[in-house]
């Protein structure tokens, strides 16, 4: 049977400085923290990508797709490298253990790297196997000279393949350029993200979000899927326009700052030839974003909203919050529009409930054609069976 080739998007997220953290610590305790660890990076990639293989201190996951959406992309490998960091902080601050494991646990650090190409899918053994000449590309690139030649140690490397797949411009995005040599495959391009950087700003953020005693108005729902891929549907224009039409929307006009989806974007959702401006002010994947919009219409206000995103059992629920105005005035001038807009709203619930299902249900086919590797379990003896710290 002939081989099929398939396009994908690849991502190996490696450990860095494991090997040399390893040199004369105590093993039971540097495995459980690297098993808490790997667990963390796979449940930060799921599920916007599949494991398909644990390779000692990295995890190589793939999601299937002729194009990547370049926002949601860099949104997930950053917070996966924060939640990897948070994850340090908590261990860090939860074990009072004083051995050389647990005590240099903060020279560990991450490093992600992004490819776009074709993969043949293998069954070997009773497992799934990645092949391929990009497959083999990417794993190139855990050898890189990114540290060496740019001075960073954390960071997500895209290379052009991925780039081009991603219809993202570097330069926009603010990524550094990178060029890897490899016997055998040749020059690789790549394009480079400080995510050390990244983790600072997202430390010093102030969120903006509508609180429950400063609402004027509620909307709250569950949708059937992880919060990772409803987020996908209430953010991307793309994928916006297939259920927003319920309401009115005719088509969703984005425009990026940055060249990337997040604060400061600007939406507007086309009513045929009206339109709701929408500026995005807060955006914490997977968990909220808020919007200050302004509707259509003389002399109403901008007003803001905020969408929050928690699961819960069955899936995601989703409440929508919008800012009760600061003057009578205003609030009168938007009273009588709730009506309209609230019905807008729950037009588009439905369908969208439809194609977060159809979505997750694609998702659960192609996992039970294959199954994902197991990730083992820390168990936690770095917390509970406390050492001595050793003579350096």
């Amino acid at each position: 049977m002939q081989t099929r080739l398939e396009p994908a998007c690849l991502v190996i997220a490696d450990i860095s400085g494991y090997t040399g953290y390893l040199a004369g610590v105590e093993l039971d305790h540097a495995q459980d923290i690297l098993a808490d660890l790997i667990g963390t990076v796979v449940g930060a990639l799921r599920p916007s990508f599949r494991l398909a293989k644990l390779e000692g201190d990295a995890a190589f996951a793939y999601v299937l797709a002729e194009t990547v959406d370049g926002a949601h992309l860099q949104d997930t490998l950053e917070r996966c490298y924060f939640a990897f960091r948070r994850r340090l902080r908590d261990i860090r601050q939860s074990s009072t253990c004083e051995c050389n494991a647990c005590m240099l646990i903060p020279n560990l650090n991450l490093k992600i790297l992004a490819h776009h190409g074709v993969v043949a899918r293998h069954r070997i053994a009773g497992r799934e196997e990645l092949v391929g000449s990009d497959v083999v590309v990417v794993h190139r690139l855990l050898k890189n000279r990114v540290e060496e030649d740019l001075g960073l140690a954390a960071y997500a490397m895209y290379t052009d393949a991925c780039i081009r797949a991603m219809g993202a411009d570097p330069a926009v995005l603010g990524l550094r350029e990178h060029r890897e040599d490899f016997e055998g495959v040749g020059e690789v391009v790549g394009w480079v993200r400080d995510l050390e950087a990244a983790w600072r700003d997202e430390e010093a953020r102030t969120e903006t979000i509508v609180r429950p005693e400063e609402s004027a108005a509620e909307l709250a729902f569950v949708l059937p899927g992880p919060a990772e891929v409803v987020w996908e549907w209430i953010t991307s224009p793309a994928r916006r326009i297939q259920w927003q039409a319920a309401g009115g929307v005719t088509d969703v006009r984005e425009t990026t700052v940055s060249g990337r989806r997040g604060v400061g974007t600007t939406n507007h959702c086309m009513h045929g030839r009206d339109a709701i401006v929408e500026e995005i002010l807060d955006w914490r994947p997977f968990e909220h974003f808020t919007v200050r919009f302004q509707m259509p219409v003389p002399g109403v206000p901008k007003m803001v909203m905020s969408e929050l995103l928690e699961p819960v059992t069955g899936g995601t629920r989703v409440t929508l919050r919008i800012r009760r105005p600061r003057t009578a005035k205003d609030r009168a001038a938007i009273e009588p529009l709730r009506p309209m807009f609230e019905a807008s709203m729950r037009a588009g619930i439905e369908p969208l409930g439809e194609l977060v299902a159809a979505d997750v249900a694609a998702r659960s086919a192609a996992a039970a054609d294959a199954e994902e590797p197991p990730v083992p379990a820390s168990a936690g003896r770095n917390m509970r069976e406390p050492l001595a710290a050793e003579a350096r």
